[in-house]
């Protein structure tokens, strides 16, 4: 499956983070070129996100960084510094901001360059949709994190997801704001706006 891996690189320091490593190592090692890591962020645990994470870890040298368990289906990956929403941490001059997002996955997070527009968001929403869910409950906790997270951010917030293009949160926020208000009865899954 495609998915996305991001690199956090502080202009002035070069210091970096690598979000997502789900495969390609040379690819992920590409990303960080020039730079140097301090870290390895997880969005969630589902497989394709975290598929080459004990191998950065390892090759890097470098602390992983996520939200603690429970994790999906009780993956075991090796965490150094459990995050929690509102913790921050600096990039170099760069300030990262941690948002606990639930709903597509139990542990899943959303990541803020503070002072920018930039939001990396995992599976928690996507151009077309939100992330998928496995039960009623699930998607009632995305539509509550849409609520009090997402539908919060300024409009000029770029999301940049863990598949698919990029997108503001003032491009969606109509369709963000109709899903949220909808009632949804039984339905989970794969839904669109």
């Amino acid at each position: 499956m495609k998915m996305n891996a991001y690199a956090l690189i502080c202009p002035t320091t070069r210091l970096s983070v690598l979000i997502d490593p789900g495969a390609d190592s040379a690819a992920l090692e590409n990303l960080l070129a020039g730079t140097t890591p301090i870290g390895i962020l997880v969005t969630h645990t589902h497989p394709d996100h975290i598929g080459e994470l004990e191998h950065m870890r390892k090759h890097l040298q470098v602390p992983v960084f996520s939200k603690g368990p429970p994790h999906f289906v009780d993956a075991k990956i090796h965490t150094d510094r459990v995050l929690h929403a509102g913790d921050t941490f600096a990039v170099g001059d760069q300030t990262v901001r941690v948002y606990a997002t639930p709903g597509h996955c139990i542990d899943m997070l959303c990541f803020e360059v503070m002072g920018t527009t930039t939001m990396i968001v995992g599976d928690t929403v996507f151009a077309g949709g939100p992330g998928r869910t496995s039960s009623a409950a699930n998607l009632a906790t995305t539509v509550q994190t849409l609520n009090n997270v997402v539908l919060k951010w300024p409009d000029a917030t770029i999301c940049y997801p863990g598949h698919g293009p990029s997108f503001t949160v003032g491009e969606k926020r109509q369709v963000m704001t109709a899903f949220a208000n909808k009632n949804h009865g039984a339905e989970f899954g794969d839904l669109e706006w």
